[in-house]
């Protein structure tokens, strides 16, 4: 990001966070009628995204990607992200915006989407969060998480300190400086290790000691929340199906143009899904039983990642479930639309 840019966003920031600020002073008489977004998520594969399509073409909405790989110009097949087609028949937000080589994370993704946001209600128009990010979801619900902002620079150092010890000797050292936080990740969660530990550096406190409590929550939204999801079997297959249609439609071919555009400078984009897979699967003699150890783990990594969404919105109060397979499709978009128009 340019000098000039990167001023201008953070003049952004702070113009919001001070709007936000006198919103929170107004007594409630006085205070507008909150304006309605409707959000929509659940775990890969259960529909979330034609579900938002089709309520965005019948109440003219506009839907704002809640997906931290959407963002990434390049980043196409792997995300499954919207057709240039389907952005054509509906306006979407938060999608390329960011080159590979660019850093974008979830105090990004908070401003970015409340200023897509208003610009919808600005328009007249129905904003559709969706997606399946857990992490960025809470953010947008509750307000970012506590913590200093990125700094390139001590990012960067971190990444190539972890390049050259490994994951594990990494997280011993938070183990160390913060076994309390330690505890809630894993080894293998690089990019929690990364931040953590450029928290504890910057700030000289454990990042246990930062917490989503006690913050105010925004209260110039009424988010209407909804988790789609699937019977595990049904999802599975649904995810097994997709795995195999991503690689025909040329998701290798896409992972070696990105390698070659940078995407190994980008720690948060070599370990998503699929890609971290194919990465590896790339170092390897490519023989057919490597390529058919990479689709296993491909498949496989999916799956877990769809059982760590089931249980992180297993938390989130503000979400409505609904089985996609129990109930009739209009039904659901019914029952969402009426929650939304309703007085």
């Amino acid at each position: 990001m340019s000098e000039v840019a990167f001023e201008t966003e953070a003049v952004r920031r702070i113009i919001l966070n001070f709007a936000l600020e006198v919103q929170k002073q107004i007594p409630p008489t006085l205070q507008k009628k909150k304006k309605r977004v409707i959000v929509i998520s659940g775990p890969t594969c259960c529909g979330k995204s034609a579900l938002a399509m089709n309520l965005a073409q019948a109440m003219g909405g506009e839907i704002i990607s809640a997906d931290s790989m959407q963002v990434y110009r390049g980043m196409d097949i792997g995300t499954a992200k919207p057709t240039k087609e389907e952005r054509l028949l509906v306006p979407h937000h938060l999608i390329d915006i960011r080159d590979i080589t660019e850093s974008f994370n979830v105090v990004d993704f908070y401003y970015e989407a409340r200023h897509a946001i208003q610009q919808v209600i600005d328009r007249g128009n129905v904003p559709i969060v969706a997606g399946g990010s857990g992490f960025y979801l809470h953010a947008l619900l509750y307000g970012p998480p506590s913590g200093p902002p990125s700094v390139p620079e001590l990012r960067k150092s971190l990444e190539i300190e972890m390049e050259k010890m490994g994951a594990e000797a990494l997280y011993e050292k938070l183990k160390i400086l913060d076994p309390q936080y330690a505890k809630t990740i894993t080894k293998n969660d690089k990019q929690k290790i990364v931040r953590a530990l450029e928290i504890i550096t910057l700030t000289n406190k454990k990042v246990s000691k930062l917490s989503w409590k006690g913050r105010r929550k925004p209260q110039n939204f009424d988010f209407r929340c909804w988790f789609l999801h699937r019977p595990k079997d049904k999802l599975y297959e649904r995810i097994d199906k997709r795995c195999d249609q991503m690689l025909a439609a040329g998701f290798l071919d896409e992972v070696i143009r990105l390698e070659k555009e940078g995407i190994k400078q980008n720690n948060s984009a070599t370990q998503a899904i699929g890609y971290r897979q194919a990465l590896d699967y790339l170092q390897t003699a490519q023989s057919p039983e490597d390529y058919q150890h990479f689709i296993k783990n491909f498949k496989q990594a999916t799956r877990h990642y769809a059982k760590r969404q089931f249980t992180w919105f297993k938390k989130e109060p503000l979400f409505h479930w609904i089985d996609v397979e129990l109930h009739d499709p209009e039904l659901y978009f019914d029952i969402i639309q009426k929650d939304y128009e309703a007085l």
